[in-house]
């Protein structure tokens, strides 16, 4: 029966355990507890009996990479061996420590990232567009800014910008930060915008334009223009084309495929989460920097 094997197995792992131990006494790592996650270890990567001979030598040369307490905290959270190898990928990418790796896992990165949409297979070479796709969450976390519940986009903007290291942490740790309300001439107009980054991995510039409403079709059509001329104004012959990403309220995913099909310039839609708003009246009763410090005096 199923109890009969789970007791042998643990009798099994117990007297192994010992048995390491003490053939290798200098040795650390032979715990029951550490054994127990070897065998959930190698009992997860033999979940899918059709696993090919190209993914075990991914397997190989990329679970060696990390310590081994992120791989047993992966192989615990992770459904599939497709989200394992998400993560490990991303902690290899980012050097995340375990605790980082936790939160981005509880974040459920892997599943925003396929929630998010894109015109990227179409436009943009294989190798590119995967790397582009994995940039992409939807929704993008904002509980980290401080807004009230009728924020408008330039606060929203504003929040972000003052908020940038943990906005960077949100995007990922290979995108630079390049400016915010960055002019573009184009004839004898001036435009702008939002934000600005540069991807370090793709070689390209990130524009990002925020909307605190639900997406609508000429969304797209705008941010395309902006990469038209990112693209003549501000890329360097070395630089990849630049990528546009825009992060709406909320977004019907059919009518945001639908507007990217005629777009030449690969945009990603997403969403954002803001679920930790204040009163409006809140700010107001909060006391100023002047009256803190004047209050601590006394």
């Amino acid at each position: 029966s199923k109890q009969e094997q789970s007791q042998w197995g643990d009798g099994l792992i117990k007297q192994l355990s010992s048995d390491l131990q003490q053939e290798f006494p200098e040795m650390k790592g032979f715990s029951t507890t550490n054994i127990k996650y070897i065998k959930r270890w190698y009992s997860f990567y033999n979940q899918d009996i059709t696993i090919g001979q190209q993914v075990v030598d991914q397997l190989r040369e990329t679970v060696s990479q990390i310590p081994w307490g992120h791989n047993s905290r992966i192989i615990i959270q992770c459904k599939s061996i497709e989200e394992a190898f998400f993560y490990i990928h991303k902690t290899i990418e980012n050097g995340w420590s375990r605790s980082i790796l936790e939160l981005h896992i509880k974040q459920q990165d892997y599943q925003r990232t396929r929630h998010s949409v894109s015109n990227f297979s179409r436009l943009l070479p294989t190798v590119q567009s995967d790397l582009a796709q994995e940039l992409l969450k939807d929704p993008y976390n904002f509980d980290f800014l401080t807004l009230t519940d009728s924020y408008k986009e330039r606060e929203l903007e504003n929040a972000l910008t003052d908020n940038i290291t943990k906005f960077l942490i949100e995007l990922g740790a290979v995108f630079a930060y390049v400016g915010r309300q960055i002019p573009l001439k184009v004839g004898n107009k001036e435009f702008y915008l939002d934000l600005l980054f540069y991807h370090l991995k793709l070689r390209c510039y990130i524009v990002i334009e925020l909307k605190a409403t639900d997406f609508i079709p000429e969304y797209t059509g705008k941010l395309s223009f902006y990469l038209t001329a990112v693209n003549d104004l501000l890329k360097h012959p070395a630089d990849n084309p630049s990528i546009g990403l825009l992060i709406c309220k909320n977004k019907d995913s059919f009518i945001a495929e639908y507007s990217l099909k005629g777009i030449s310039q690969p945009i990603g839609v997403s969403e954002y989460e803001l679920t930790r708003l204040c009163p409006e009246d809140f700010k107001g009763s909060l006391p100023s920097i002047e009256e803190i410090e004047a209050e601590l005096k006394e």
